[in-house]
């Protein structure tokens, strides 16, 4: 069956409204189970990145690693929500990076300073997904990256876990059905791109607490 905007909108709908009431702001999450397909093959996994067109419906934080020069432009148009210059980078423990890969969703950096994060924080940052997106040296141009970050999902298998199921968020509660059966159908897209149809064994809408709701399969 072919998956449409508006088996996902009645999906998202019932999902919705059989949520209890919860005292917190609560994700619309799409969750996709395949069938005859092995993702212990490298070439099988999934990693692809879909810009959600009606964005998240949160925050997303977003810290920036750049020279000094571009590190006071930054802090003066408040593009990002942190900015760590080179050297301040330097002098970051392991734990400190840990703790700020927990904390921010994603990271960018300018090429200048990419060699010494891949050297002293990749290890920390790559196995988090969390390595920085390489943006050019000029606040426009970054602030164009961002602003694209923030309605950014990254669908993904989990390292070590090759189970033939992926997540994604897709929005808030208080978005609209229609933003978020946009949301969905452009992260199915997405899989699409990567993954025929007819492995596509069944499709599932929830919030974050409440039951899942089927979409096909």
């Amino acid at each position: 069956m072919r998956i449409t905007k508006d088996l996902l909108r009645k999906a998202i709908a019932e999902a919705k409204e059989k949520a209890k009431k919860r005292n917190f702001l609560e994700s619309v999450d799409i969750t996709v189970n395949f069938r005859n397909i092995d993702f212990k093959k490298p070439e099988n996994r999934l990693e692809i990145e879909v810009v959600l067109p009606k964005g998240r419906g949160k925050p997303v934080k977003i810290a920036a690693i750049v020279d000094k020069v571009l590190a006071e432009e930054l802090k003066k148009e408040k593009i990002v929500d942190l900015v760590i210059r080179k050297d301040e980078l330097e002098g970051l423990s392991k734990k400190d990076v840990k703790k700020l890969a927990k904390e921010y969703d994603y990271f960018v950096a300018e090429p200048s300073v990419m060699p010494l994060v891949g050297r002293i924080r990749g290890p920390v940052l790559g196995p988090r997904k969390k390595m920085p997106k390489v943006v050019p040296p000029n606040v426009k141009a970054l602030k164009a990256v961002v602003d694209n970050l923030r309605k950014t999902v990254v669908i993904t298998n989990k390292k070590g876990k090759p189970l033939p199921t992926v997540h994604a968020p897709i929005g808030v509660v208080t978005m609209s059905d229609e933003d978020l059966a946009e949301n969905a159908l452009a992260v199915i897209r997405g899989i699409l791109s990567k993954v025929n149809e007819q492995n596509i064994r069944s499709v599932y809408v929830k919030t974050t607490m409440g039951p899942a709701v089927r979409v096909i399969g």
